[in-house]
């Protein structure tokens, strides 16, 4: 874990599903986040942590105003310090392997290999968002294998890679080369160590903007605003593929009209919860 202490947020599951609190988590930074219940209380709580930064009280500050705008009560809100090592107690704790479509195991470094011979999948946690926990995230990672499968990519594009996880199990399946992008430093920085975990070797740039060559496939898992604003340049990025998710249901029409009118065409959908993935192609 990188930081000396951290934030450790929790919120009563009743308040908030664990979707909306996710996505509210991954937009404040969040390093990781997990549920807890107490069998005896009958209650259920969503947690994030966050690194501290250089001002921990306007930190402090930046997360309870955001948790108050998605209308979680003052009262409902508990916000405390951790120490290092309670940080990394509370987070082992919650964090586990866990199989994803067909063969896949993602897991942090101090859980075993999957006892079912899956493709073994290792990110350390704290170092960025994109545990393979959310929906839109298993979606892509589905999508990815499936089309490995059947053809492994020569050239893969990771756009808004987070932990570098779609990249990194990309590479375990079969694709030639990997391109992760992120604009947030410690992503880039979690990919190169994610990369190096796995034992595999892909390229890492910090950028906001798709860059200027073709890929085989092509993988964003964003937000449905980022991905429309991004279609004109992101769309001359995809040579056959393209996965885009993070998308609520309700998003997807608007999102896929987006690269459509790029020249693309829709090939599939799949939902989980209210979370959807959209395949295009040339």
């Amino acid at each position: 874990m990188q930081a000396s202490k951290c934030l450790e947020l929790k919120v009563p599951a009743d308040k908030m599903d664990s979707e909306a609190f996710e996505s509210m988590a991954e937009s404040i930074h969040a390093l990781g986040i997990a549920e807890e219940t107490d069998i005896d209380a009958e209650l259920t709580v969503h947690i994030a942590w966050f690194d501290c930064g250089e001002d921990e009280q306007l930190t402090r500050e930046n997360i309870l105003k955001t948790v108050m705008q998605a209308g979680i009560a003052s009262d409902h809100i508990s916000l405390n310090t951790l120490e290092q090592q309670d940080w990394e107690t509370a987070w082992q704790k919650d964090w586990h392997g866990m199989p994803i479509g067909q063969n896949l195991w993602v897991r942090p470094s101090f859980c075993d290999k999957s006892t079912e011979g899956r493709t073994d999948i290792v990110l350390d946690p704290g170092m960025a968002f994109g545990t393979g926990t959310h929906p839109t995230t298993q979606l892509c990672l589905e999508a990815v294998e499936r089309i490995c499968a059947d053809t492994p990519p020569a050239t893969l594009l990771d756009m808004g890679a987070g932990s570098g996880l779609l990249a990194i199990a990309a590479l375990k399946l079969g694709t030639g080369s990997a391109l992760a992008i992120d604009m947030e430093e410690e992503s880039v920085e979690a990919c190169a160590a994610n990369a190096t975990i796995n034992g595999v070797t892909m390229d890492v740039l910090l950028d906001d903007t798709p860059p200027k060559q073709q890929f085989d496939l092509v993988v964003a898992n964003i937000l449905a605003a980022p991905l429309v604003w991004m279609a004109k340049e992101l769309a001359p990025c995809v040579k056959d593929h393209l996965i885009l998710s993070g998308l609520l249901i309700e998003h997807v029409d608007d999102v896929a009209a987006a690269y459509i009118a790029e020249g693309l065409h829709e090939v599939r959908r799949d939902t989980q919860g209210d979370w959807a993935s959209v395949e295009l192609k040339h």
